[in-house]
């Protein structure tokens, strides 16, 4: 374990987490597997690393709650030893989708917590690792945060979600800026509409939109296609970039007559 490169993903058992984690073992590296509560599907995102030739450890923790996300980092600094990679994709959707003028403050809370807070936070502190190791000759690590299309596209019925992605964004730039000095580069990738359980409800409408259209490439996005941005990243694919939005959306940002 000590050779391979060490990553962690947040929310890494289901969805884009478990395409992100299997990408990244595929080019051999320790993923440290986090999840909140779903200890079975991060298990078996922990096989799947294995079978795929990287190695797996998992980090169970909230993210949202600050003593669970100090475990959380002190966790995976005690099974990887040191931090080549974070990435932050724990993420959640309101769980009833509102219209702004109803919206309550619990649920943007709530969803704040886990979308920006918590990562802003397990970031500030995995990060001075980051900084340290470079301050002791060691090399510089990455940080790769996954945002979405809501980050800079209004849906009125979820805007906690929405407002939660923008915030991603400047928390993306604002790192990449304070950590340069030490090399340590920061990006972020606005996935569109994937096929996980988090679009599972909206399905039926989202074929139809894409059957009409909606993007230049015709079909849902999959957790492997955002695992696969995420591992040219980590395999230093973008040495010159830093603070870098990157979308994997079919080409939905696009503006198009």
């Amino acid at each position: 374990m000590s050779n391979r490169r060490q990553a962690l993903v947040t929310g890494g058992g289901r969805g884009i987490g478990r395409g992100i984690v299997l990408a990244l073992a595929a080019e051999g590296w320790h993923v440290a597997i986090n999840f909140r509560s779903n200890r079975e599907a991060a298990e078996e995102a922990a096989a799947g690393a294995r079978d795929a030739g990287g190695e797996a450890t998992l980090v169970p923790g909230n993210i949202a709650d600050p003593a669970s996300r100090a475990e959380v980092a002190a966790a995976t600094l005690d099974a990887c030893g040191t931090l080549d990679l974070l990435v932050n994709n724990a993420g959640m959707a309101p769980r009833q989708r509102m219209d702004l003028l109803e919206m309550g403050e619990a649920s943007y809370d709530e969803v704040m917590d886990v979308n920006l807070k918590g990562p802003l936070f397990l970031t500030q502190t995995l990060a001075r690792h980051m900084v340290d190791r470079v301050d002791s000759g060691g090399s510089p690590g990455q940080i790769v945060n996954i945002g979405s299309i809501s980050g800079f596209t209004s849906s009125t019925n979820r805007s906690e979600y929405c407002i939660s992605k923008a915030g991603m964004t400047m928390m993306t730039a604002l790192l990449a800026d304070c950590l340069s000095p030490w090399g340590i580069n920061v990006y972020e990738i606005q996935p569109g509409m994937i096929e996980t359980d988090m679009t599972r409800g909206v399905k039926a409408r989202y074929d139809a939109l894409i059957d009409d259209g909606l993007t230049p490439i015709p079909r849902w996005g999959q957790p492997e296609d955002i695992g696969k941005a995420v591992a040219a990243i980590a395999g230093g694919a973008l040495p010159f970039s830093t603070g870098e939005v990157i979308r994997v959306d079919g080409g939905f940002h696009m503006h198009r007559l």
